[in-house]
């Protein structure tokens, strides 16, 4: 099942957002080369696709996991979770729907 993973920043996340997103991309890779991912991306701070300076305000991941255990397990090894990024992290099941 897919579950979704919705993060919200702390304020003025940028800095330490860039220095834990290597780390934090390697494992949404790992969950992409699984055939796991249906949707990732941030939230950014202002209505823009780059909001520069602005920075972001949280992410969004949309995931195939065995349980809602294991997506919890998974998004509380979020490198953006460890480095103090994120401040709150809201994992549900997700159903998609095919139009």
């Amino acid at each position: 099942m897919y579950y979704a993973i919705i993060s919200e920043d702390i304020e003025n996340s940028l800095a330490l957002r860039m220095e834990a997103r290597p780390a934090h991309i390697a494992r949404i890779k790992k969950l992409k080369d699984d055939g796991k991912l249906l949707l990732v991306g941030p939230h950014p701070a202002i209505d823009s696709e780059d909001p520069g300076e602005a920075g972001f305000t949280g992410s969004l991941v949309i995931a195939e996991f065995d349980s809602l255990t294991g997506a919890k397990a998974w998004a509380d090894e979020d490198p953006y979770l460890l480095a103090g990024v994120y401040a709150k992290v809201i994992v549900k099941p997700f159903k998609k729907v095919d139009l």
